[in-house]
Protein backbone atom coordinates (compact mmCIF):
# COMPACT_ATOMS: atom_id res chain seq x y z
CA UNK A 1 0.00 0.00 0.00
CA UNK A 2 2.73 2.28 1.00
CA UNK A 3 5.79 2.52 -2.00
CA UNK A 4 8.94 0.71 -1.16
CA UNK A 5 10.38 3.08 0.99
CA UNK A 6 7.32 2.97 3.97
CA UNK A 7 6.65 6.62 3.16
CA UNK A 8 3.47 7.91 4.17
CA UNK A 9 3.72 10.53 2.50
CA UNK A 10 3.76 9.39 -1.17
CA UNK A 11 0.01 7.96 0.00
CA UNK A 12 -1.45 11.18 1.18
CA UNK A 13 -0.14 12.84 -2.01
CA UNK A 14 -1.54 10.07 -4.46
CA UNK A 15 -4.70 10.45 -2.06
CA UNK A 16 -4.36 14.17 -2.66
CA UNK A 17 -4.01 14.21 -6.37
CA UNK A 18 -6.91 11.70 -7.03
CA UNK A 19 -9.22 13.30 -5.01
CA UNK A 20 -8.71 16.95 -6.83
CA UNK A 21 -8.88 14.79 -10.61
CA UNK A 22 -12.38 13.53 -9.75
CA UNK A 23 -13.99 16.24 -11.29
CA UNK A 24 -12.63 18.96 -9.31
CA UNK A 25 -15.31 22.36 -10.78
CA UNK A 26 -18.17 19.89 -9.92
CA UNK A 27 -20.74 21.97 -7.31
CA UNK A 28 -21.11 18.96 -4.48
CA UNK A 29 -22.76 21.62 -2.38
CA UNK A 30 -25.90 22.61 -2.60
CA UNK A 31 -28.57 24.71 -0.63
CA UNK A 32 -28.30 25.89 2.98
CA UNK A 33 -26.81 23.09 4.47
CA UNK A 34 -26.27 25.28 7.28
CA UNK A 35 -29.90 25.33 8.32
CA UNK A 36 -30.74 22.11 6.83
CA UNK A 37 -31.90 19.03 9.05
CA UNK A 38 -31.17 16.43 6.85
CA UNK A 39 -27.09 17.10 5.92
CA UNK A 40 -24.34 14.74 8.16
CA UNK A 41 -20.28 15.40 8.11
CA UNK A 42 -18.19 12.52 8.11
CA UNK A 43 -14.81 11.72 8.59
CA UNK A 44 -13.62 9.14 6.21
CA UNK A 45 -10.29 8.52 8.69
CA UNK A 46 -6.90 7.28 7.76
CA UNK A 47 -3.75 6.45 9.37
CA UNK A 48 -1.34 4.04 10.14
CA UNK A 49 -2.55 1.97 12.56
CA UNK A 50 -2.12 -1.60 13.93
CA UNK A 51 -5.09 -4.25 16.17
CA UNK A 52 -1.61 -6.35 16.68
CA UNK A 53 1.13 -5.85 18.51
CA UNK A 54 3.08 -8.40 16.40
CA UNK A 55 2.83 -6.65 13.10
CA UNK A 56 3.96 -2.69 12.27
CA UNK A 57 1.30 -0.57 11.30
CA UNK A 58 0.03 -0.20 7.85
CA UNK A 59 -2.35 2.47 6.13
CA UNK A 60 -6.10 1.79 7.94
CA UNK A 61 -9.85 2.94 6.82
CA UNK A 62 -11.05 3.99 11.03
CA UNK A 63 -14.47 3.58 11.39
CA UNK A 64 -16.21 3.06 14.91
CA UNK A 65 -18.78 0.47 15.77
CA UNK A 66 -22.38 2.14 17.05
CA UNK A 67 -23.48 1.38 20.75
CA UNK A 68 -26.69 -0.19 21.38
CA UNK A 69 -27.65 3.64 22.58
CA UNK A 70 -28.18 5.32 18.89
CA UNK A 71 -29.91 4.16 15.87
CA UNK A 72 -28.51 1.70 13.63
CA UNK A 73 -26.60 -0.14 16.21
CA UNK A 74 -23.62 -2.16 15.89
CA UNK A 75 -23.44 -0.64 12.00
CA UNK A 76 -19.99 0.58 11.02
CA UNK A 77 -19.31 4.14 10.64
CA UNK A 78 -17.65 7.30 9.95
CA UNK A 79 -17.58 9.48 12.51
CA UNK A 80 -18.89 12.49 12.29
CA UNK A 81 -23.22 13.59 12.20
CA UNK A 82 -25.79 16.90 12.09
CA UNK A 83 -24.24 20.34 11.67
CA UNK A 84 -24.73 22.53 14.91
CA UNK A 85 -25.08 25.80 13.57
CA UNK A 86 -23.55 28.17 15.38
CA UNK A 87 -20.73 26.08 16.84
CA UNK A 88 -19.54 24.59 13.77
CA UNK A 89 -19.96 28.31 12.14
CA UNK A 90 -17.53 29.42 14.35
CA UNK A 91 -15.27 26.44 14.35
CA UNK A 92 -15.24 26.76 9.98
CA UNK A 93 -14.19 30.48 10.32
CA UNK A 94 -11.36 29.58 12.38
CA UNK A 95 -9.85 26.55 9.71
CA UNK A 96 -9.42 30.02 7.57
CA UNK A 97 -6.43 30.74 9.48
CA UNK A 98 -2.96 30.09 8.33
CA UNK A 99 -1.35 27.34 9.44
CA UNK A 100 -5.09 24.98 10.05
CA UNK A 101 -5.35 21.83 7.77
CA UNK A 102 -7.34 22.87 5.78
CA UNK A 103 -5.67 25.94 4.62
CA UNK A 104 -2.85 23.82 4.43
CA UNK A 105 -4.54 21.76 1.45
CA UNK A 106 -3.43 22.13 -1.72
CA UNK A 107 -6.79 23.26 -3.33
CA UNK A 108 -8.02 25.60 -0.37
CA UNK A 109 -6.53 28.68 -2.35
CA UNK A 110 -8.38 28.13 -5.39
CA UNK A 111 -11.24 26.99 -3.56
CA UNK A 112 -11.34 30.12 -1.76
CA UNK A 113 -10.72 32.04 -4.99
CA UNK A 114 -12.85 30.45 -7.61
CA UNK A 115 -15.65 28.92 -5.26
CA UNK A 116 -16.17 31.28 -2.38
CA UNK A 117 -19.30 29.99 -1.58
CA UNK A 118 -18.73 26.30 -1.95
CA UNK A 119 -15.22 26.79 0.33
CA UNK A 120 -17.51 28.60 3.17
CA UNK A 121 -19.59 25.35 3.02
CA UNK A 122 -16.80 22.67 2.62
CA UNK A 123 -14.95 24.46 5.98
CA UNK A 124 -18.50 24.09 7.85
CA UNK A 125 -18.91 19.96 7.37
CA UNK A 126 -14.73 19.31 7.91
CA UNK A 127 -15.86 21.43 11.06
CA UNK A 128 -18.88 19.49 11.51
CA UNK A 129 -16.79 16.29 10.62
CA UNK A 130 -13.85 17.23 13.32
CA UNK A 131 -16.37 18.20 16.14
CA UNK A 132 -18.06 15.05 16.14
CA UNK A 133 -14.67 13.13 15.65
CA UNK A 134 -13.69 14.59 19.00
CA UNK A 135 -16.95 13.86 20.71
CA UNK A 136 -17.30 10.77 19.60
CA UNK A 137 -13.56 8.94 19.99
CA UNK A 138 -12.00 11.95 21.22
CA UNK A 139 -10.51 12.72 18.05
CA UNK A 140 -7.39 15.25 17.98
CA UNK A 141 -8.60 17.49 15.65
CA UNK A 142 -5.46 19.34 14.93
CA UNK A 143 -3.45 16.11 14.01
CA UNK A 144 -5.98 15.26 11.08
CA UNK A 145 -4.42 16.32 7.73
CA UNK A 146 -7.42 17.35 5.27
CA UNK A 147 -7.25 15.36 2.26
CA UNK A 148 -10.17 16.11 0.41
CA UNK A 149 -13.82 15.76 -0.13
CA UNK A 150 -16.00 12.35 -1.72
CA UNK A 151 -19.27 13.12 -3.33
CA UNK A 152 -22.33 12.68 -0.96
CA UNK A 153 -23.99 9.98 -0.39
CA UNK A 154 -28.00 9.55 0.25
CA UNK A 155 -29.34 7.42 3.49
CA UNK A 156 -31.59 4.51 1.98
CA UNK A 157 -33.64 4.28 5.37
CA UNK A 158 -33.10 7.94 6.65
CA UNK A 159 -34.19 11.22 4.87
CA UNK A 160 -30.68 12.59 5.74
CA UNK A 161 -27.33 13.23 2.95
CA UNK A 162 -23.74 12.45 3.97
CA UNK A 163 -20.64 14.83 2.92
CA UNK A 164 -17.70 12.83 3.15
CA UNK A 165 -14.41 14.25 4.46
CA UNK A 166 -11.12 12.66 3.91
CA UNK A 167 -9.05 12.98 6.81
CA UNK A 168 -5.57 11.49 7.53
CA UNK A 169 -4.58 11.17 10.91
CA UNK A 170 -0.76 10.96 12.44
CA UNK A 171 0.15 10.99 16.34
CA UNK A 172 -2.93 10.11 17.98
CA UNK A 173 -3.06 5.44 18.44
CA UNK A 174 -5.21 5.96 21.12
CA UNK A 175 -9.03 6.81 20.86
CA UNK A 176 -11.55 7.05 23.91
CA UNK A 177 -15.13 5.92 22.62
CA UNK A 178 -18.02 7.73 23.60
CA UNK A 179 -21.63 6.20 24.70
CA UNK A 180 -22.11 6.59 21.10
CA UNK A 181 -19.76 3.75 19.98
CA UNK A 182 -18.74 0.81 21.39
CA UNK A 183 -15.30 0.39 20.17
CA UNK A 184 -12.73 1.67 17.23
CA UNK A 185 -12.53 -0.15 14.45
CA UNK A 186 -9.62 -0.35 11.99
CA UNK A 187 -9.45 -2.08 8.49
CA UNK A 188 -6.36 -2.36 6.32
CA UNK A 189 -6.93 -0.84 3.17
CA UNK A 190 -5.11 -3.58 1.70
CA UNK A 191 -8.26 -6.04 2.62
CA UNK A 192 -10.42 -3.86 1.24
CA UNK A 193 -8.87 -4.24 -2.24
CA UNK A 194 -9.01 -8.19 -1.98
CA UNK A 195 -12.05 -9.62 -3.78
CA UNK A 196 -12.53 -12.53 -1.50
CA UNK A 197 -13.74 -10.19 1.62
CA UNK A 198 -16.97 -9.29 -0.10
CA UNK A 199 -20.20 -10.97 0.29
CA UNK A 200 -24.33 -10.66 -0.02
CA UNK A 201 -25.92 -9.12 2.82
CA UNK A 202 -29.15 -10.59 2.72
CA UNK A 203 -31.51 -8.68 5.48
CA UNK A 204 -34.02 -9.74 6.56
CA UNK A 205 -35.76 -6.38 7.64
CA UNK A 206 -38.83 -5.92 10.13
CA UNK A 207 -39.50 -3.05 11.76
CA UNK A 208 -43.05 -3.59 12.75
CA UNK A 209 -43.05 -6.36 14.64
CA UNK A 210 -46.86 -6.43 15.15
CA UNK A 211 -47.28 -6.68 11.23
CA UNK A 212 -45.30 -10.03 9.47
CA UNK A 213 -46.36 -9.18 6.26
CA UNK A 214 -44.26 -5.80 6.31
CA UNK A 215 -41.23 -7.87 6.36
CA UNK A 216 -39.07 -7.84 3.92
CA UNK A 217 -36.16 -9.28 2.70
CA UNK A 218 -33.40 -7.49 0.28
CA UNK A 219 -29.70 -7.83 -0.65
CA UNK A 220 -27.16 -5.62 -0.05
CA UNK A 221 -23.41 -5.58 -1.15
CA UNK A 222 -21.25 -6.03 1.84
CA UNK A 223 -17.04 -6.36 3.49
CA UNK A 224 -16.42 -8.60 5.61
CA UNK A 225 -13.90 -7.83 8.57
CA UNK A 226 -12.50 -10.82 9.60
CA UNK A 227 -10.90 -9.67 13.52
CA UNK A 228 -10.02 -12.81 15.19
CA UNK A 229 -13.63 -14.69 16.22
CA UNK A 230 -15.34 -11.62 14.92
CA UNK A 231 -16.69 -10.72 11.20
CA UNK A 232 -17.89 -7.31 11.28
CA UNK A 233 -20.01 -6.41 8.26
CA UNK A 234 -19.60 -3.06 6.63
CA UNK A 235 -22.71 -1.98 4.18
CA UNK A 236 -24.75 0.24 3.62
CA UNK A 237 -23.91 4.24 3.23
CA UNK A 238 -20.68 3.52 4.86
CA UNK A 239 -19.59 0.74 2.30
CA UNK A 240 -20.68 3.04 -0.90
CA UNK A 241 -18.51 5.79 0.75
CA UNK A 242 -15.93 3.09 0.86
CA UNK A 243 -16.14 2.20 -2.87
CA UNK A 244 -16.48 5.79 -3.93
CA UNK A 245 -12.90 6.35 -2.43
CA UNK A 246 -11.47 3.20 -3.48
CA UNK A 247 -12.40 3.24 -6.92
CA UNK A 248 -11.24 7.18 -7.30
CA UNK A 249 -7.95 6.75 -5.36
CA UNK A 250 -7.03 2.97 -6.72
CA UNK A 251 -9.52 2.21 -9.14
CA UNK A 252 -10.67 -0.53 -7.77
CA UNK A 253 -14.69 -2.04 -7.72
CA UNK A 254 -15.73 -4.92 -5.86
CA UNK A 255 -17.20 -7.80 -7.67
CA UNK A 256 -20.74 -8.41 -8.74
CA UNK A 257 -23.07 -9.35 -6.07
CA UNK A 258 -24.26 -11.95 -7.93
CA UNK A 259 -21.20 -14.09 -7.78
CA UNK A 260 -21.14 -13.32 -4.49
CA UNK A 261 -21.08 -15.73 -0.82
CA UNK A 262 -24.35 -15.06 1.03
CA UNK A 263 -24.32 -13.73 4.52
CA UNK A 264 -27.71 -13.29 7.08
CA UNK A 265 -29.18 -10.98 8.94
CA UNK A 266 -31.90 -9.31 10.50
CA UNK A 267 -32.82 -5.66 11.00
CA UNK A 268 -35.91 -5.15 13.68
CA UNK A 269 -37.52 -1.83 15.20
CA UNK A 270 -34.58 -1.20 17.55
CA UNK A 271 -32.25 -0.60 14.15
CA UNK A 272 -34.52 2.87 13.77
CA UNK A 273 -34.92 3.72 17.57
CA UNK A 274 -31.98 2.54 18.71
CA UNK A 275 -33.16 1.10 22.03
CA UNK A 276 -31.39 -2.68 22.51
Amino acid sequence: MLNDSGDPFVFINKVIDALHGNNPDKRIYSGDINHSSSASAVLFLLGLMSDKKRFPPEPCLILNKRSLKVKQPGDLCCPGGSISSYLDSFLAKLLYLPGSSLSNWPSWHNWRKEKQRQARKLALLFATSLREGFEEMRLNPFGVKFLGPLPPQQLVMFQRVIYPMVGWVSGQKRFSPNWEVEEVVYIPLKNLLMHSNYACYRLNINTHPENEKKSIVKDFPCFLHKDNDRVEKLWGATFRITMVFLEIVFGFKPPDMESLPVVHGTLDENYLTGNG
